[in-house]
């Protein structure tokens, strides 16, 4: 089932996606100010992952190692939102200044049943066009609210579909002066 770092390695049963629930979704989600467990505080280096988010789903992801982890354990599975920034080593980035700004994120804490994932994976996709890749540079994020369960797709459109309507709700659930104020909180370089 787990390690002692909070890795799981088997599946639970995830539903199935089903246009019930995707024609019925809100598009702002949360209180007004995010509450218990909010803000959840991750970070570290950023590895690479099943390269799926780019080729496959036009969503590239900034994957968090294990060991970074822990704290969404009691969160559950699903998807959420909230702010990360990209942290280069010094004197070694390619990045641009908007690069390393904080940025709003969309993750995808879970399964990922639609590829059927052997174990429990964190991936950020920072709503952001970066025009290179930042594997190994430092990345921190505040998760603030969560979007939705993760959910067994029967198709790659219907689960791109549902990706493009979770930046949605993540821009606009975080479009409040309560989440707003978290783009300066003192957990990221600013």
């Amino acid at each position: 089932m787990g390690d002692a770092a909070g890795e799981i390695t088997s599946s639970p049963n995830v539903p199935d996606s089903n246009e019930s629930f995707r024609t019925s979704r809100p598009d702002i989600v949360g209180p007004d100010v995010p509450d218990a467990p909010f803000p959840i505080k991750l970070s570290g280096p950023v590895q690479h992952g099943f390269g799926r988010g780019s080729k496959d789903l036009g969503c590239p992801t900034a994957n968090l190692p294990d060991d970074s982890l822990p704290p969404m354990i009691d969160a559950g599975t699903g998807v959420y939102y909230g702010y990360a920034q990209v942290t280069p080593s010094e004197g070694t980035s390619s990045l641009s200044d908007q690069d390393v700004c904080v940025l709003p994120m969309v993750m995808s804490f879970g399964w990922n049943p639609f590829y059927n994932n052997k174990r429990k994976t964190a991936e950020i996709h920072i709503m952001h066009e970066f025009k290179t890749d930042f594997y190994g540079y430092d990345m921190k994020a505040i998760v603030l609210g969560y979007i939705r369960q993760e959910l067994r797709y029967t198709s790659r459109e219907a689960l791109i579909e549902d990706i493009e309507f979770d930046k949605r709700v993540a821009l606009k659930s975080m479009a409040r002066p309560g989440y707003e104020k978290y783009m300066t909180d003192p957990f990221f370089t600013v």
